[in-house]
């Protein structure tokens, strides 16, 4: 069993969205997005949403201003690029894991963002790193419904960067972080200066 889900919603239509969602038992919906709205899947739009999963009484939960990659504190951005790593430091990002953390422990949980793939999103890059040395046990739900366990999505991260198997002195962990790291540096917001 895990603690945690995420899943994309991608260009879904939201009967299947809601579907996986229901054939995993998930019980709340936390939308880490920092827009909840979308130009390319408006039936992913926060009221739509919210409509669409009332009817089949999963919660919705808006977590974007605490848990969503793009800050409004300055100090979070080098140049035009959010860093996670100063995101995940700020207060109000430690809020927003408190407030999810309580959410997990009282129902099934699926954080959503908009990106397909949990390897391309900031739900896995930033949100579950941040989680993963908790020891909850989290898995993404895939476009085609299937679980991803979190640990092999960060296998195929690795795969996917070719990231070397490291030194005498590197260790499968080190090799995770480079991971997380580098894929931080490539999908991080950058704001229009």
């Amino acid at each position: 069993m895990y603690d945690l889900f995420t899943i994309g919603h991608s260009t879904h239509s939201v009967e299947y969205f809601l579907e996986m969602l229901t054939s995993h038992r998930i019980a709340a919906v936390c939308d880490v997005r920092s827009n909840p709205y979308s130009r390319h899947a408006p039936q992913f739009n926060r009221e739509s949403l919210r409509t669409g999963m009332e009817k089949r009484k999963i919660s919705y939960l808006y977590f974007g201003t605490e848990l969503g990659p793009r800050s409004k504190d300055p100090n979070c951005y080098e140049g035009d690029r959010v860093q996670y790593s100063r995101l995940a430091g700020t207060d109000l990002y430690r809020q927003g894991l408190d407030r999810l953390r309580r959410e997990i422990a009282s129902r099934p949980a699926a954080l959503m963002c908009a990106e397909k793939d949990p390897i391309n999103c900031h739900r896995m890059i930033l949100v579950c790193r941040s989680l993963r040395k908790s020891g909850l046990r989290m898995a993404h739900i895939l476009a085609n419904g299937a679980l991803e366990d979190n640990t092999a999505a960060e296998v195929r991260l690795i795969g996917r960067l070719k990231i070397p198997a490291g030194g005498l002195f590197e260790d499968d962990r080190t090799r995770i972080e480079k991971a997380y790291d580098l894929q931080s540096f490539r999908i991080a917001y950058r704001r229009k200066i």
